[in-house]
């Protein structure tokens, strides 16, 4: 029962960004002989009972009276293994957190260290002691800053101790760190937690509000260059905010100053402990050249590239390994502004020493918790890619889109089902992977439309390395029975739409290309086997996808100067898909009103008539044309190319 109350206090904190980002935070619960607290590396957000390590207390109890090695690096090193000694149960290969000791410490059942911006507000604040004395009295004691681990550890014993013989205090306030707050059952905790923040939030000033905005138009003619210029072996993958609160730390260089190092430890690992500032707000080009310089300097000031970079009155970037750590570290940032912000409420902002920041950045633990947050670099190419997919929500375009999810790639589904879209996005996202998906309503048959997609793409992840033209509407009919609005609409999607795509995306990969020479990037149109031979009384649909073929030839000539290949695959029939299937519009359906199929009475006829026209006996699948996907992505040296899925119904010539 004990260890189900936790996990429900720890979700209900760890969903919560208020309290708890980027996987942060710890929980735990005690009796007599054993601790049970979070695994080191495990989000609380979605912590289930095997995310628990069970302790032995009489280890930690030894430990407590332990003399560890002067030196720090040596110290921690000890202080690991112990930990990890003391489990009950080591064949989980869970790690201990490096505050065991500390929870271990804190006389009440359960336990729960948060950091609320809030709350760091205080503890990183001038005045922040005299706040808590004045704000909640013998409740709570306020620890000095002292460097994780041990040393911490020690540091809350000794003020814990000068309270001998009193009630234990249900609020630990540390410096820079956070609160920890203590109490005989879950709900005394949720109790405290929720006292403290309405005495804390009625002594803070409001803050700028931190809702997000539109950026301005120049972000997304500046992002790509920057992703390219960040980027080592492995592309960065990059996000953006622009809020009311971001442009008031980068309306210029004074007014970044707060936010220019680090106030807590999560700062450092998530964003490293120095943003990068530039200082120009002029034409995008005037940007991405300030930008060059100020990084040139900065990497040879520190040696490495930084992770989160201001850009004056455009907002904060951030740009990491992956989409997940990239959105962590822009949510941690945004807590630090949040905390810069407030301070001013607590006698101004405090930030860590340069010593604490020296101590932090080397230490083995931090190091292992963002390891454990940015997890390992999947085995695909297609890793963290980032890629559109027109018509990606049904039929063709939900199953390459699901399977380019599950390369890793990072995806921009657009449709105009925005049901069946969101629902596609919101169920590749829980699936638990680095990657992210976010899906766009967008009729691709309108320029502007299009237009806006890319720039959102760009937006969201950084830059853009495939587009993928799939969005496409087919309704078959002979001379007599087509009528001009039906082939003027279905000439826009099938046809111009293409146009539209390539247009727009080539603008982002040139600029890529232009910062990164060799970089190869992707443009693949979805055609038919109707683009290589004609259809009889389909005329509509196979002259937009022969003309899709002149398109990417065309295309490919011009484009492979600045890298960008070129490619259409052209599928034979999807017999499973909506398109054939559908009961009340599907093809079939309309073959057989149609009479396309001489003799033909029923569905099941028309559909036994097109399979035994493929030599391998079967329709196209997903799967089949997300494999000539992958090799026109993975491949080097092939553009302008019309690639038959077909089974061998139609072959090249």
């Amino acid at each position: 029962m004990a260890l189900k109350e936790l996990v429900e206090v720890s979700r209900l904190y760890g969903r919560n960004p208020d309290y708890v980002l980027a996987g942060g935070g710890n929980t735990s619960f005690k009796d007599r002989d054993t601790l049970f607290i979070k695994a080191s590396g495990v989000p609380l957000g979605t912590i289930a009972e095997s995310g628990f390590v069970a302790l032995s207390r009489q280890r930690l109890a030894e430990m407590a009276s332990r003399t560890y090695s002067p030196d720090a690096a040596r110290r921690e090193e000890e202080v690991k293994n112990d930990l990890l000694s003391a489990r009950s149960d080591p064949a989980s290969g869970l790690r201990p957190s490096v505050e065991s000791s500390l929870h271990d410490l804190i006389d009440y059942p359960y336990v729960v260290h948060t950091h609320p911006h809030l709350v760091n507000a205080a503890m990183c604040g001038r005045t922040g002691a005299a706040a808590v004395r004045r704000l909640f009295g013998g409740d709570a004691v306020y620890v000095p800053y002292a460097d994780p681990g041990y040393t911490l550890f020690k540091r809350v014993a000794t003020e814990l101790g000068k309270r001998r013989g009193r009630r234990p205090p249900s609020l630990i306030f540390l410096e820079n760190h956070g609160v920890f707050v203590g109490g005989p059952s879950a709900a005394a905790v949720k109790r405290t937690y929720a006292a403290m923040m309405r005495a804390l939030g009625a002594h803070a000033r409001p803050i700028p509000d931190p809702a997000r905005t539109d950026p301005p138009a120049k972000a997304a003619e500046v992002l790509p260059a920057l992703r390219m210029l960040l980027s080592g072996e492995n592309l960065k993958v990059g996000a953006l905010l622009s809020s009311p609160l971001a442009a008031h730390f980068t309306r210029s260089r004074a007014a970044f100053v707060p936010v220019s190092t680090a106030f807590t430890p999560d700062h450092i690992v998530y964003c490293r402990s120095h943003p990068l500032f530039v200082d120009e707000d002029g034409t995008p080009e005037q940007v991405i050249e300030a930008f060059r310089e100020a990084l040139s300097d900065y990497v040879a000031e520190r040696g490495y590239r930084p992770t989160v970079v201001g850009l004056k009155s455009m907002g904060i970037a951030a740009f990491e390994d992956n989409a997940a750590s990239a959105e962590n570290a822009l949510s941690i940032f945004e807590d630090m502004m949040k905390i810069a912000a407030e301070a001013v409420s607590f006698g101004g902002p405090r930030p860590l020493s340069s010593a604490a920041v020296a101590f932090i950045e080397g230490w083995e633990v931090e190091h292992y918790r963002a390891g454990v947050a940015r997890g390992a670099r999947e085995a695909s190419p297609l890793s963290q890619k980032i890629a559109i997919i027109t018509g990606g929500a049904q039929g063709f375009g939900a199953g390459i889109s699901e399977h380019l999810h599950a390369d890793g790639m990072n995806l921009v589904i657009a449709d105009l089902n925005a049901e069946k879209g969101q629902a596609l996005a919101r169920r590749l996202s829980e699936s638990g992977g680095k990657n992210r998906v976010r899906f766009v309503k967008a009729d691709v048959s309108h320029p502007a439309a299009v237009e806006a997609l890319v720039r959102e793409a760009v937006l969201t992840f950084g830059g853009l390395d495939l587009y993928v033209s799939n969005a496409g509407i087919l309704r078959a009919g002979s001379l007599e029975e087509m009528d001009p609005g039906t082939f003027d609409l279905m000439t826009r999607v099938n046809y111009t739409a293409y146009f539209y795509g390539a247009k727009y995306a080539s603008l982002v990969m040139k600029l890529e290309r232009a910062h990164r020479p060799g970089y190869l990037a992707d443009i693949v149109q979805i055609n038919s086997k109707s683009g290589l031979e004609g259809s009889n009384k389909n005329f509509t649909y196979a002259g937009g996808k022969f003309g899709g073929i002149g398109l990417t030839q065309s295309f490919a000539l011009e484009l492979m100067e600045q890298g960008i290949k070129v490619n259409a695959i052209c599928p034979g029939n999807f017999f499973d898909g909506p398109l054939w299937s559908d009961p009340g519009t599907g093809l079939f359906v309309q073959y057989l009103k149609a009479g396309k199929v001489p003799g033909a009475r029923t569905v099941a006829d028309v559909k036994r008539h097109y399979e035994s026209r493929v030599p391998a006996g079967r329709g196209c699948t997903v799967i089949d044309v997300v494999r000539a996907i992958r090799y026109v992505i993975e491949q080097e040296y092939e553009t302008g190319q019309a690639i038959p899925v077909t089974g061998g119904q139609v072959m090249l010539r």
